[in-house]
């Protein structure tokens, strides 16, 4: 039987996204004009879905794609588990060949295993997934709180999604996303199983 249910939502894109510099969890952008209408579209695909907890990360792109939920009168929560992960001194840089090498290298120790590595001033996964967790047990421990949705961040995601799912970090990369896109997970008391991956549909209705 299904206890909980997670829709789990990417913000919509940014200036920063549309131009490929790296936000990170020190960048704290606004939706651009692309990104305040994959909002909508997403909020009119899911208006009727009765949400009885939203949760968000401290930074304001989350907040303002799921803010037509909240103008609805569903409460919400700030969580900075939910935070993206922090990319150090490469967070604002554009993108040039030498970040790319950079960003490259880090995912080969990612992929291969090596979950502390980091870049000078970020975060590891280790130590975004440690963030995470105590995020989850604050979403978890509300068994009255039964559809539930979260609007995050992209490699934060890519995480939390292995983590809740059970497969290692390392596989980060097995987890596809864009903006504005939704997984979907459903908790049974025992474990989670992803009942919608990487669906976009709805930002096909335009």
């Amino acid at each position: 039987m299904i206890k909980k249910i997670l829709y789990i939502v990417r913000h919509g894109q940014t200036d920063f996204n549309k131009q490929g510099i790296v936000q990170g969890r020190g960048i704290n952008t606004e939706l651009n004009a692309e990104g305040r209408l994959q909002a909508s579209l997403f909020f009119d695909a899911y208006k009727d879905v009765a949400f009885d907890k939203i949760y968000i990360s401290e930074l304001q792109r989350t907040q303002q794609s799921i803010q037509q939920f909240i103008d609805l009168g569903i409460p919400y929560q700030k969580l900075a588990g939910l935070d993206e992960l922090a990319w150090g001194i490469y967070e604002g840089q554009e993108s040039t060949p030498e970040t790319k090498a950079a960003f490259l290298k880090i995912m080969r120790h990612w992929t291969a295993g090596e979950l502390d590595e980091k870049f000078e001033g970020g975060e590891s996964p280790n130590e975004v997934q440690a963030r995470q967790e105590k995020a989850i047990e604050v979403i978890m421990s509300r068994p009255e709180e039964k559809t539930v949705l979260v609007c995050m961040h992209g490699r934060a995601m890519r995480l939390l999604l292995c983590w809740l799912t059970g497969v290692p970090l390392s596989q980060m990369e097995d987890f596809p996303h864009q903006n504005l896109i939704l997984y979907k997970l459903a908790w049974d008391g025992e474990r989670f199983e992803i009942i919608d991956f990487n669906n976009s549909i709805h930002l096909h209705n335009h």
